[in-house]
């Protein structure tokens, strides 16, 4: 019957697949008129075609009435007139149909389960070895990756998801981050060679295995290497081929029933003697000796690099001077000098473990210039040592075994450490070592930048910017506090007979102006420049103005003077005099200013060359990403390059907020963000937190239109309780957008616009108003709140977590003008000039960090050249405990109390000594 035929789950077992074969032909035309009868719902019930469509889509109608057959009831078609009579042909074919459809959908259900349920193992091996890798906890690790599959950007996640991360800070998630992408790309890697090998029929449980083992794409190389198309058959697969892989397993577990003759096979090229299959025996084991991991791990230890100056360096350098004559002077010395970089080197050996970063970018430069030649020794004693360790205990056959066979496997273990561990380790540990150095350099660059954007922007005052200059003069801009340009000019202070006339017109313009701070770059003529100022100063030439000055880095201002951007900001201005506008707002506000130069041009860092131009911009990018979204910016006064930078904005986004903000006039709210082209759902959520509304700056833009000049400091005020102009219309192209046209002051705060009801919540607690952010009223009404009962039990009261509370309660009390830059040092002015020749040993000093490397870092101390901190004098006991991680270690704009070890006049060479940074 019916019922019998669709309700037995062991039938369903039961059938093949080949008897519905035998009557599909046949139970096509009756399964079709059944299949037509399901059309009748629709407007067309009548179309030939309407038959393949139903058999496309699985046959839902006849598994639809499958449960009502289970309970012995007949099917009944929504049409009589080609209804099928139970236990008639039609019914039993389209019983067929049914069930090789119903069984074709269980066996694609359960092979989509099996590979679900293979990649749920893969995501969690891949997260266990994340954790193990980055050492971070492994829920924190899924909940990272969760994070970044779902599109949020890194500022976002550090200060709005904080509870979901452990408290990670930027550069924690960034490594979690790099990491994951090196294991997503080595395990895209394996699955490619693991398709290919299956197709070509070479792939073995044990060649897999040891495929997916491999960590990294060089160790994924090594095991792939015999394999790859082109590729000479290795000795080891030549030997598999004949058949030997079973005697070399039976000589490592079984010997001593291990007889040789028996695979001897006379007229068989490979095995025609027992000497022949002794030798395929061995390079099968070496094979295995040299992939196994604990073997590599044990022989790693002890491996050195070794390097030495190249012959072609010293003929070159012999050749020069046998043609001293016939040459210039300053090619034979550039060739030189080059020479002394490496002299450190000339005869360097260091054990891979110990080994510095600096020094393996060093080598790897020496060796590029063809001016080093670099080896990865493995001493003489190592070998005998590696011998005697493999054939004792790593690979010591677990039986007896005859003499014969024991040589066998000392042989292997020869065979195996000089014709392919050696090979592999040279290659392996100089790739090893250079991405180690790599990853700490750029590790260092981001530090550096991080510290030199994050500099204390100097506010309210006048500020002239000085590109100093010989021939063609000191090039000058006069800004305003808001960073305008007020005045340009070139003025030449190193032209004798012209300096009392151009110090009387400096001392008109300064006075003009009321500007008593000047900012000299340190490139040339700079100490000319600041004896000229400081002798000036000194005079009280430009009383009744106190007048003081700064050397600031001007590293990639000239770039800049010349780039679109710069065009088209300053069109009418001479690119030597748009230098010095750059020089002068580096200082006003480091950040705006120094985001419009590519990072890699502001002179920070070191062997930025020799690094990975991708990773390097990546990360620049990304700190560059977290400094602009922390600061925070305005979005009625902020410029289009800086705009670009907030987390969740593009070239793309920020242009079409400004064309909006030119068209429509100021924001007067957050929400406004959603009628911009281009901002969907995922771009507000990431960038709405980090952008502000000012009201004070939002009645002056919708006055004044387009301001042209980005100020990143901003200054919060009170609540302003006046008529906003109603300049902001619906935008098209956003049907259905409801947007409030009312200011709402949580805007001008830090608070995620996603918070914003829990905010009201907690106002509401403390007994406050959104219109008294900032107020001591409402700071003292919160202290006095969380003092009486803790953040975790306010958080549960406005159902939140503790860490956004926590988010909320600082972005309603902190003080109007609030900037985290404000934490940060900020420029040092100074009246006098102290030479080099001044400095005495054991003197006592405080000085500015002006760059960090991989080997110390350099302090600027007022002498117009730097000394450098070596990193043998950086020790824990001299950092503050909030800085004893080697991400907070000394980057630039700290300021540091310093002791001088040695002065090199000839050299110009400063070494000192850290006493203590200075808080």
């Amino acid at each position: 019957s019916f019922s019998e035929a669709v309700s037995s789950d062991e039938d369903m077992e039961e059938w093949r697949p080949p008897e519905a074969k035998t009557s599909s032909k046949r139970a096509r035309g009756p399964a079709a008129g059944v299949k037509k009868p399901a059309a009748t719902r629709t407007a067309k019930p009548k179309v030939p075609k309407e038959p393949k469509v139903h058999k496309a889509s699985g046959v839902p109608k006849p598994r639809a009435t499958r449960k009502p057959a289970a309970e012995g009831k007949p099917p009944v078609s929504r049409n009589p007139k080609n209804a099928a009579v139970p236990g008639t042909a039609t019914t039993k074919r389209k019983i067929s149909e049914c069930d090789f459809e119903e069984n074709k959908r269980m066996r694609m259900t359960e092979s989509e389960e099996v590979k679900a349920h293979k990649d749920d193992t893969n995501i969690r091996l891949k997260e266990e070895l994340l954790s193990t890798m980055t050492g971070v906890n492994k829920w924190v690790c899924v909940n990272i990756v969760t994070l970044l599959h779902e599109e949020n950007t890194i500022p976002f996640i550090v200060r709005y998801r904080k509870e979901m991360i452990n408290h990670l800070d930027a550069d924690a998630v960034r490594d979690v981050q790099m990491v994951y992408d090196e294991l997503c790309s080595v395990a895209k890697k394996t699955q490619s060679v693991i398709r290919t090998l299956k197709k070509d029929g070479v792939l073995t449980p044990e060649l897999e295995n040891s495929l997916r083992s491999c960590r990294s794409a060089d160790e994924l190389d090594h095991v792939n290497a015999p394999y790859k198309k082109g590729s000479k058959l290795s000795k080891a697969r030549r030997a598999k081929a004949l058949g030997l892989e079973d005697a070399a397993t039976a000589l490592m577990n079984t010997p001593h029933n291990l007889d040789l003759r028996a695979w001897v096979k006379p007229g068989t090229e490979g095995l025609s003697s027992v000497e022949d299959v002794s030798t395929g025996v061995v390079h099968i084991l070496a094979d295995m000796i040299a992939k196994d991991s604990d073997t590599l791990t044990y022989i790693k230890t002890c491996v050195t690099i070794q390097s030495s100056v190249s012959k072609s360096a010293l003929n070159k350098k012999e050749q020069g001077k046998s043609d001293q004559g016939c040459k210039k002077p300053g090619d034979e010395q550039n060739k030189n000098k080059d020479l002394d970089k490496f002299h450190l080197y000339f005869d360097f050996t260091c054990n891979i473990k110990r080994i510095q970063s600096h020094q393996t970018l060093a080598i790897n430069r020496g060796e590029s210039l063809k001016i080093l030649t670099v080896k990865v020794n493995i001493p003489d004693r190592v070998r005998s040592d590696f011998t005697l360790w493999c054939i004792n205990n790593r690979w010591r056959p677990k039986t007896f075994a005859k003499e014969e066979l024991r040589a066998i496997i000392s042989n292997a273990v020869e065979d195996s450490y000089k014709r392919l561990i050696v090979p592999f380790l040279t290659r392996s540990c100089r790739t090893k070592l250079t991405s180690a150095a790599e990853k700490e350099s750029i590790a260092m660059f981001v530090r550096n930048l991080r510290q030199r954007l994050l500099v204390c922007p100097v506010r309210g005052c006048v500020i002239m910017g000085v590109d100093p200059g010989y021939r063609h003069g000191c090039k000058l801009a006069i800004l305003s506090p808001t960073s305008q340009i007020l005045h340009t000019d070139v003025v030449y202070l190193h032209n004798s007979g012209q300096q009392h006339r151009e110090a009387e017109k400096l001392r008109h313009l300064m006075i003009q102006y009321s500007c008593s701070k000047v900012v000299i770059g340190n490139g040339t003529a700079c100490r000319e420049t600041e004896a000229f100022f400081s002798d000036l100063i000194s005079r009280r030439f430009f009383h009744p103005l106190d007048v003081s000055y700064i050397i600031t880095n001007e590293a990639g201002a000239s770039i800049y003077s010349v780039s679109p951007e710069a065009v088209k900001e300053m069109p009418d201005l001479d690119p030597n005099l748009r230098s010095a506008v750059s020089i002068g707002r580096r200082v006003q506000d480091p950040l705006a200013e120094l985001v419009k130069i590519d990072p890699k041009h502001i002179g920070i860092g070191t062997y930025q060359h020799d690094v990975s131009a991708g990773a390097l911009k990546a990360a620049l990018d990304g700190v560059v990403q977290e400094c602009v979204s922390f600061v925070g910016v305005d979005i009625n006064i902020c410029s289009e390059t800086l705009m670009r930078h907030v987390a969740g904005l593009n070239a793309g986004r920020a242009q079409s907020i400004t064309e909006w903000r030119e068209k429509n006039g100021a924001f007067i709210n957050r929400e406004q963000l959603k009628l911009v082209k281009g901002m969907g759902p995922k771009s507000f959520q990431q960038c709405a937190g980090f952008i502000r509304i000012n009201p004070l700056t939002l009645n002056s833009s919708s006055k004044t239109g387009n301001v042209q000049r980005c100020i990143t400091s901003f200054f919060f005020c009170n609540f302003i309780d006046e008529k906003i102009p109603q300049a902001i219309k619906k935008g098209k192209g956003k049907v259905g957008v409801s947007i409030p046209n009312s200011l709402n002051p949580l805007d001008q705060t830090c608070i995620h616009p996603e918070s914003y009801n829990v905010a009201q919540r907690f106002l509401s607690l403390v007994g406050g108003s959104v219109d008294q952010i900032g107020n001591a009223c409402l700071r003292q009404c919160v202290e006095n709140k969380v003092k009486a009962s803790c953040v975790d039990e306010l958080a549960r009261a406005v159902d939140t977590t503790p860490e956004t509370l926590q988010l909320i309660i600082d972005g309603l009390t902190q003080p109007p003008g609030f900037d985290i830059r404000q934490n940060f040092g900020q420029a040092d002015f100074k009246r006098g000039i102290v030479s080099m020749s001044d400095l005495q040993v054991g003197a006592v000093l405080t000085g500015r960090v002006d760059n960090t490397t991989l080997f110390g870092s350099f302090v600027d101390i007022g002498v117009g050249r730097a000394g450098l901190i070596h990193k043998s004098n950086i020790t824990l006991d001299k950092l503050p405990v909030s800085q004893r991680r080697r991400s907070l270690a000394l980057g630039p704009g700290e300021r540091v109390e310093v002791r001088v070890l040695n002065v090199d006049l000839q050299r110009g060479r400063i070494g000192l000594d850290l006493i203590r940074i200075l808080q």
